[in-house]
């Protein structure tokens, strides 16, 4: 949820401050890129320089930075603009006063109210001060604006008293974000199984029947998944791609047969399976245990039909909502609507090797998705990142029809 993510971290001064080394680098381990604005206070609790060394960027405390005899200003507007989401942890008592009530007389505030995206503020003080009905009302109404309060924790406060007040745990702040995102994405809830990349049919211990498909449509369909709220299990064959994501399960295989195996293992708990992987139709029907010789005249290989995974997911659906793929180079609109409906599919992704850089090993696609109703959506030639979200545009649009 936080991978790819521009976040703007606001630091003010209370002792909580130094937790703050630790959020940063859990924003960082989750794929985040971070930018620190801190109050001058704040500077107090914790180090800047450490903050930079963290985040890789500068941390910056006042509108004006004066080196090396120059002069430059940080600009809060681009700050506000640059973040996907903002955080101000810890939000001391006065801080959240002056962010309620609209002062600004200081470069983290000034951001604040440059920001357009969602801000979540994490309270962090003293006891009798979280309870104040002062401190009540200011966080009562930066919730009115549409921020999000993270929810203090109760503990050891640096008063030496025990109760409500501490800043909540970064592990916590990240989780509380997470779910805080997840909650109105289409996908919430959702289980996905995608099948990614080439199959590899062994012919004897160094060559093998295979094709051109690198799967980076299966993973980009994945990760637009995931950035929507699905947990995903992906199927991969033999590819240099690599996720590393706690919301998808990586199972990679080499032959049609694994693929299938893997695929009917947990096809019965999935929402929506999409098959985006270049499978082999056929594989040796014998395979030679040590490296076949080259020998005079011609080679004959016989060849046996893999199981149909597409077709075997078809059959066996109840619930799911199924997706193929289609890479044709001839009567293209009739063999995707033949598969469609021979293999009982709900939707069909159909793309031409016609097409200028569409295909197997391009970074780009373009597709038509055909639904069961023989509905066409026509896209034009995109990089496979947009097409993924395409496809799970037309998907979702099905799915909550």
């Amino acid at each position: 949820m936080l991978c790819g993510k521009n976040i703007l971290l606001g630091i003010t001064g209370g002792i909580a401050a130094y937790k703050t080394t630790f959020l940063v680098r859990l924003l960082i381990k989750a794929g985040a890129e971070v930018k620190i604005v801190m109050t001058q206070s704040a500077g107090s609790f914790v180090s800047p320089l450490t903050l930079a060394t963290l985040s890789k960027n500068p941390v910056l405390t006042d509108f004006v930075n004066e080196e090396y005899g120059s002069i430059s200003w940080n600009n809060h507007v681009e700050l506000g603009l640059w973040a996907d989401l903002m955080i101000i942890a810890p939000a001391t008592a006065n801080t959240l006063s002056k962010m309620a009530n609209g002062v600004c007389d200081n470069l983290l505030l000034a951001t604040y109210l440059s920001a357009k995206c969602p801000v979540y503020f994490a309270p962090a003080m003293d006891l009798d001060m979280y309870k104040h009905p002062s401190t009540k009302a200011s966080m009562d109404k930066l919730e009115s604006f549409g921020n999000v309060m993270i929810p203090a924790e109760k503990g050891e406060l640096a008063s030496g008293l025990h109760g409500e007040g501490r800043m909540a745990e970064p592990e916590n702040i990240i989780e509380f974000i997470k779910n805080d995102l997840t909650k109105s994405l289409p996908l919430k809830g959702k289980k996905v199984l995608i099948t990614a990349g080439p199959t590899h049919e062994d012919i004897d211990p160094v060559r093998f029947l295979g094709n051109r498909s690198t799967g980076t449509m299966g993973y980009e369909l994945a990760k637009k998944a995931v950035s929507l709220g699905a947990k995903v299990i992906l199927v991969s064959g033999p590819t240099h791609l690599n996720l590393e994501n706690d919301s998808i399960v990586l199972i990679r295989v080499t032959s049609a047969q694994e693929m299938y195996a893997a695929c009917h293992k947990h096809y019965d708990d999935v929402d929506i399976a999409i098959a985006a992987a270049a499978v082999a139709d056929y594989r040796p029907k014998e395979v030679s245990a040590t490296k076949i010789k080259k020998q005079e005249g011609e080679l004959h290989i016989q060849l046996e039909r893999n199981p149909d995974i597409l077709k075997s997911l078809g059959e066996k659906k109840t619930h799911q909502f199924l997706v193929g793929f289609a890479l044709e180079t001839d009567n293209e609109l009739e063999n995707a609507k033949g598969k469609l409906k021979r293999k009982n599919l709900d939707a069909i992704v159909l793309n031409s090797l016609k097409d200028i850089g569409a295909g197997f090993g391009q970074s780009t696609n373009k597709i038509t998705f055909i639904d069961k109703n023989l509905d066409l959506s026509t896209f034009e030639l995109k990089t496979k990142p947009e097409v993924a979200s395409d496809i799970w545009k037309e998907i979702i649009s099905r799915i909550h029809a």
